[in-house]
């Protein structure tokens, strides 16, 4: 028990912070757009119940509206095809929702090309710096996306070819998932995967290798500029939806300062 003292001592005293890497959730909240047929995830709404009036005078509360994937979200295996019989939002272990972060700064680079990708040679440098990945823990991909959450068009970065957003090749996402104890990934993009993804072979190998893998995937996280390369740790905090292949999650990590 003198841990769990030591850690609340911390958080009080200032020792640790507790960031907050989850992008607010409201209407304006940019949501991943499909092409035709396919179908489309619902944006955030609020339905209001009652507010303080003959609805119900000592109370307010709203019903909400929204998709799975929407906002800074958690993606469980059984979202996709690779892993059609693994586990949903609700089945994931919750001790495999906390575990120690790296952080891969990639900016300038997402700067300077919004279709960066992050390559084996990427990561195998990093480790060589910094030490192997972390067990059980996240590879959190920072590129300086969250900077544009602000507007849909911004985010998502769309032209007549596509969207134009930074990710993982398709070697890298193999290797992540086959050859690294990582839990799983986190990106401050729409989703795990490259804007131009949907022309790679596979096509989206970050949802296809990782959750196929029985690993996770974080979306749409922010503050990662906050965050040390090692060291710190997160915990995810999704819906627990039975048969849910993902949800909208608080997203915290802990920093020692």
């Amino acid at each position: 028990m003198s841990v769990l003292r030591d850690l609340v001592e911390g958080i009080r005293s200032g020792g640790i912070e507790v960031l907050d890497l989850t992008a607010p959730l409201s209407e304006t909240t940019p949501i991943l757009l499909l092409p035709e047929p396919f179908g489309q995830t619902a944006p955030f709404t609020l339905q209001e119940i009652s507010r303080y009036d003959d609805r119900g005078p000592a109370w307010y509360w709203n019903n909400i509206s929204t998709g799975e994937h929407t906002g800074t979200h958690f993606d469980a295996p059984i979202h996709w095809v690779t892993a059609r019989d693994g586990e949903d939002v609700s089945q994931v272990p919750a001790k495999k929702l906390i575990g120690p972060a790296v952080v891969l700064d990639f900016t300038e680079q997402a700067r300077q090309n919004p279709d960066f990708l992050l390559e084996i040679d990427h990561v195998t440098a990093w480790e060589k710096e910094h030490g192997p990945l972390p067990e059980g823990g996240w590879l959190l991909f920072r590129t300086g996306w969250d900077s544009r959450a602000h507007d849909q068009a911004d985010f998502l970065n769309a032209n007549e070819t596509g969207p134009h957003t930074p990710g993982i090749s398709v070697e890298c996402a193999r290797h992540l998932a086959e050859r690294t104890p990582i839990a799983g990934i986190g990106v401050e993009t729409v989703g795990t995967d490259a804007g131009a993804a949907h022309s790679f072979d596979p096509a989206f190998p970050c949802h296809s290798f990782l959750l196929g893998a029985g690993k996770y995937g974080l979306t749409q996280l922010r503050n990662l500029d906050r965050l040390p390369p090692t060291g710190s740790v997160v915990i995810a905090g999704p819906l627990p939806i039975v048969g849910g292949s993902g949800s909208p999650a608080r997203v915290l990590a802990l920093v020692e300062r």
